[in-house]
């Protein structure tokens, strides 16, 4: 099921694998990998970012990339190019799209959602059901990205 990531590169990063995660029908999770995202000049860990590989209800809010850049690292496109590296292992995987979403207020993730090249869907309610509702979310931006 989970393929090679070594190749998950580009001329500034690197994801280097820290672990796999196996589907979990009863939580509604699909397979999903885990990422430490690196600087390639320095090594240094600017960041981490995870791929969940389908689509399912689950994924539709919550999305099927998660991305986060340490503070001292901010600004450099980092997240955007973890997803660009991120859309290439979903290719793999024989996914037509992949979804992103997050919260409306967070100006910095939703640029990063268009630098990386998808589309805005909307702000989409979330449901009672859902994880990120019981965390006191009710709303999430939607992006799609073609692949």
């Amino acid at each position: 099921m989970f393929l090679d990531t070594a190749d998950l590169r580009d001329s500034e990063i690197y994801l280097h694998l820290e672990r796999t995660a196996d589907e979990d029908k009863k939580k509604g999770y699909v397979p999903a990998y885990y990422f430490k995202i690196r600087r390639r000049e320095d090594d240094a860990v600017v960041g981490q970012c995870d791929l969940r590989i389908g689509h399912n209800h689950n994924t539709k809010y919550g999305g099927n990339i998660g991305y986060e850049i340490y503070e001292p690292f901010r600004g450099n496109h980092y997240a955007a190019k973890a997803c660009k590296l991120l859309f290439e292992l979903a290719r793999k995987h024989g996914m037509k799209e992949v979804v992103i979403t997050c919260s409306p207020d967070n100006i910095a993730s939703r640029k990063t959602c268009e630098y990386a090249g998808a589309e805005f869907e909307g702000i989409v309610d979330l449901p009672e059901w859902h994880e990120l509702y019981k965390e006191g979310k009710r709303k999430t931006c939607r992006y799609i990205k073609r692949l």
